[in-house]
C-alpha cells in the first residue's frame, strides 16, 4: 500500500529567551499532530510532511541532541533518503538557526520560506501565499511563542491554506520542565485530530489549556483578595456551594480554605498563589461559573413574585385566582 500524500502546512519556530522550541500544522488529513510535529526542550524541533518519513522525527531529534546544525540535520536526513524528493522537512536547532527542504516531487503548490529562528512549509497549497503569510504574521505579531505560532496558522489559512481544504491541526511547545507538574518537557501538547475548523478549535482548547494549566498572565495584573473583590468572590463561592454564610469581604481562613478547594477542582493549581492575590483570568472564570448557575437555578426554579400570597396552585402571572376559588367557581369572565 503506498504511503498516503497529503497537503500540509506547517511552522517550526523557537524562542532561545524563554528556551521554547514549537510546532504548529494543519492539513487535510487526519490527526495531523500523530505525524508532522517533533521538539526537544534544549535541542530544537522539526516538521516532517509531504510523503512524510516519520523516521525524519526521531533521527533528527538525536541529531540535533548531537549537537549537529539545522543545516546538517536536513542534509543527513535527506541525503540517506532515496524518497527525498517527495518529502519536505522543516528544522529549527538549539541556537535558533533554521533550514528547509521541499522536495522535487512535492504536490503543488509546495515550498518553503527560513527566517531568524523559524522556518515555514508547505505543500498541495493554494499559493506561495500561504507560506509568505505565515511567515510574516509570525515575524509581527507581538507575544510569546504560542501566540506568534497560532497567529501564524490563522494567517496561512486567510490566505487559501490546503487547496484541498482543512481537517486536523497541532500544537507542540517544549521547555525544560514545562509539562504537568514539571514531570516532561512539553509545555503545551494540543492537537485536534478531525473538525470542519480545526485552526478555530486548536485556539478554542489553547485558551482553556491557558487558563488552567500554564501561568502566562503579566504580574502586574494580579487583584488583591480584599474589599469588594473578596466580597464578590465569597458570594460566588456561596452560589457555587463551596462556601456558606455572608460575604463580608474579610478574606478569613474559612473562605481561603473554600477558594484553595475551588482552585484544586477546577484545576487551577498553577495559578493558586500565597500572596494575597488572584489572577484575573481565575476571577473571570469564578464569576461565569457562579452566573451560569444563577441562570440554571432561575429557569428550573423560576421566581414567581407574589407566589406566597397568592398561596398554593396560584397561577404563575402576576394576578389570577387560586386553585380552590377555580372549584368553588367564584371567578368571573373577562
Amino acid at each position: 500500500m503506498a504511503s498516503p500524500r497529503f497537503g500540509t502546512f506547517s511552522i517550526v519556530a523557537a524562542d532561545l529567551e524563554r528556551g521554547e522550541w514549537g510546532v504548529a500544522v494543519q492539513s487535510r488529513f487526519i490527526s495531523v499532530g500523530a505525524v508532522v510535529p517533533w521538539a526537544e526542550a534544549g535541542h530544537g524541533a522539526l516538521a516532517t510532511q509531504a510523503k512524510a518519513n516519520v523516521a525524519y522525527g526521531p533521527h533528527g531529534l538525536a541529531l540535533l541532541r548531537a549537537g549537529k546544525s539545522a543545516d546538517d540535520v536536513v542534509r543527513t536526513l535527506t541525503n540517506a533518503d532515496p524518497k527525498s524528493a517527495h518529502r519536505q522537512l522543516g528544522v529549527v536547532d538549539a541556537q535558533g538557526r533554521s533550514a528547509a527542504f521541499t522536495g522535487k516531487e512535492c504536490l503543488p503548490w509546495a515550498g518553503h520560506r527560513t527566517g531568524e529562528g523559524f522556518c515555514c512549509q508547505g505543500n498541495i497549497l493554494v499559493s506561495s501565499a500561504v507560506v509568505e503569510g505565515m511567515a510574516r504574521a509570525y515575524e509581527t505579531t507581538p507575544g510569546d511563542l504560542p501566540e506568534r505560532l497560532l497567529a501564524a496558522l490563522d494567517a496561512a489559512q486567510r490566505e487559501g491554506g490546503d487547496r484541498r481544504g482543512m481537517q486536523s491541526s497541532a500544537l507542540l511547545i517544549v521547555r525544560a520542565g514545562g509539562g504537568y507538574d514539571e514531570g516532561s518537557d512539553r509545555w503545551v501538547d494540543l492537537r485536534v485530530d478531525d473538525h470542519p475548523s480545526p485552526i478555530e478549535e486548536l485556539r478554542r482548547l489553547f485558551q482553556l489549556y491557558d487558563l488552567t494549566l500554564l501561568s502566562r498572565e503579566d504580574p502586574s495584573t494580579l487583584v488583591p483578595l480584599a474589599g469588594e473583590v473578596a466580597q464578590n468572590v465569597q458570594h460566588q463561592l456561596g452560589v457555587l456551594g463551596y462556601r456558606s454564610g455572608r460575604a463580608t469581604g474579610s478574606w478569613d481562613a474559612p473562605t481561603q480554605s473554600a477558594f484553595q478547594r475551588f482552585l484544586d477542582e477546577n484545576n487551577f493549581e498553577n495559578k493558586a498563589r500565597t500572596d494575597g492575590k488572584v489572577w484575573p483570568s481565575v476571577l473571570d472564570y469564578l464569576a461565569a461559573r457562579a452566573s451560569a448557575e444563577v441562570a440554571r437555578r432561575t429557569r428550573t426554579a423560576p421566581i414567581v413574585p407574589g407566589a406566597l400570597d397568592r398561596g398554593p396552585g396560584a397561577a404563575p402571572g402576576g394576578g389570577g385566582a387560586s386553585g380552590a376559588q377555580r372549584r368553588r367557581g367564584t371567578t368571573k369572565s373577562p
